[in-house]
């Protein structure tokens, strides 16, 4: 028992120091904000530094509102879809370079499917470039009182030198609110419909959290589950912001407790100002990389209503330790402001149906359905030539795994009679045994010469040596006289 304490003290330890210099100091960013007054329910590392994730499209969101309301640009200006834009990572609506789209329904978009490529385009579009719409933000930022925030990209995507804080984005959500309340509606779309594809809003609390009604999500490695939202409660909205989450679950969760909190207290005359909240001591956000995502489990996806954290136990429970803090008494806000272990098995309820709003590409819905519709002829001719591709390459293999097959039979066959061949070949050449070169009589050495006649004899000398009893009586002298010569040959 002792050694599994230990043991787990030891995986919490390790995991700890994967993060240097922060320990158990860094807190994850929470903060509760009444709306109309802008006084501070309730503050923990508001100012600290930290990655935005997506909730940079808000930033995004406003300094294009902010020019359509200074008549720069309308909501019906067309954006154009470069192939720098169409290159960013997902999430994405994948659009093709050349595809344009108004800005309306880009906002809508990026607010939805927090679409890293139509964001991209927004930039370009508005700014003349990514770098001159970063300049825009970062004045804007300045202009409405956001002290800790750096933007360098429209999306969102990892940046290390992209920050903001908690109180920054508090102050981004009321100038939202106040400077363009017949937008307000941007912030609560259920979903997006593009030709037959529905999209959910990835913030997870709206249909679930009863009147939740914005603003954005946000997740990428380095700063964990982010959210910025909104609620409201007979006629008083509570702003809550909620960083450095180890899962959308957990942030959805917390958050939810953090209204709860909220709208159960009362901002007194002593409750401080969001401009009123100290700086912080730390130089740079925290990477919570090694935390967040963990290389052994799949990658973590800012999907609010299903998404779970890649951590492992150990993990969690470093998490637990890095992100806790001490809270009051309360019981809503102890279960937001603490670890992990304290949203285990609690769920949201589930999402209300969806609503979905249509989006499309050009500059009214008919020329987007005319694109749709080429979109998907291109698609289906391309499917189809896929599909004709595939079965010509199956025929040509196996035209060729049959043509390989003959040859290599012809090949064998060519073999077996070449071997043929030279075994005949052989056969002929290769020298005769001596026993057939003495001749019929085996029985006498092949070496021995003096056996061995080079020319045959003749029929009548040779008769009467085999037969000389067949011999007639008067012709005896003859036979002598060769008898004789035959010896003297010898």
């Amino acid at each position: 028992m002792v050694n599994r304490v230990w043991g787990r003290l030891i995986g919490t330890l390790a995991a700890l120091g994967l993060m240097a210099g922060t320990a158990t100091a860094v807190t994850a960013p929470i903060l509760v904000v009444e709306a109309d007054s802008g006084k501070v329910l309730y503050s923990q590392g508001a100012t600290d530094p930290w990655y935005p994730a997506s909730i940079t499209k808000l930033m995004t969101t406003y300094v294009a509102l902010d020019m359509v309301r200074q008549g720069k640009i309308s909501l019906d200006t067309l954006l154009t879809i470069s192939p720098a834009a169409a290159a960013e990572p997902p999430s994405k609506m994948g659009f093709k370079p050349g595809t344009q789209i108004t800005l309306d329904n880009a906002l809508k978009i990026i607010m939805v499917k927090s679409a890293n490529d139509v964001s991209w385009a927004i930039g370009e579009g508005l700014g003349g470039s990514v770098e001159g719409f970063a300049d825009m933000m970062n004045e804007t930022a300045h202009k409405i009182g956001m002290r800790e925030s750096r933007w360098y990209n429209p999306n969102g995507l990892p940046e290390p030198r992209q920050w903001t804080s908690a109180r920054d984005m508090a102050i981004l959500a009321r100038a939202l609110m106040r400077d363009f309340p017949d937008q307000q509606g941007l912030f609560s779309i259920s979903a997006i419909q593009y030709g037959k594809a529905v999209m959910a809003n990835h913030n997870g609390l709206l249909g679930r959290y009863p009147g939740a009604d914005g603003m954005k999500t946000g997740f990428i490695c380095s700063g964990g589950f982010n959210v910025v939202a909104t609620a409201t409660r007979n006629g008083r909205r509570i702003i809550t912001v909620v960083m450095g989450q180890p899962s959308a679950r957990e942030r959805d969760i917390k958050a939810a407790d953090l209204f709860d909190y909220g709208f159960s207290q009362s901002a007194g005359w002593t409750a401080p100002t969001l401009e009123a909240l100290p700086p912080s001591t730390l130089a740079g956000p925290p990477d919570l990389r090694p935390y967040i995502c963990d290389k052994r489990k799949p990658l973590p996806v800012d999907e609010g209503p299903g998404a779970l954290t890649a951590s492992g136990p150990a993990v969690n429970g470093a998490a637990t330790q890095l992100l806790g803090s001490a809270t009051p008494d309360a019981t809503n806000l102890a279960f937001a402001a603490l670890g992990s272990a304290n949203v285990r098995g609690r769920t949201l309820p589930p999402r209300a149906p969806l609503q979905p709003i249509p989006v499309w590409t050009g500059r009214d819905p008919a020329e987007g359905a005319m694109a749709l519709a080429r979109e998907e002829q291109e698609a289906q001719a391309s499917k189809q030539a896929a599909h004709a591709a595939k079965l010509e390459a199956a025929q040509r293999r196996r035209a060729d795994a049959k043509a390989a097959k003959d040859a290599a039979r012809e090949a064998a066959k060519q073999a077996a009679a070449e071997k043929a061949a030279k075994a005949r070949a052989a056969a002929v050449t290769a020298p005769k045994p001596a026993s057939k070169i003495a001749g019929k009589d085996k029985g006498v050495p092949a070496a021995t010469s003096a056996y061995t006649s080079v020319e045959p004899a003749p029929k009548a000398a040779a008769k009467p040596a085999h037969k000389p009893a067949a011999q007639k009586p008067e012709a005896k002298p003859p036979a002598k006289k060769a008898a004789k010569a035959k010896n003297d040959d010898s």
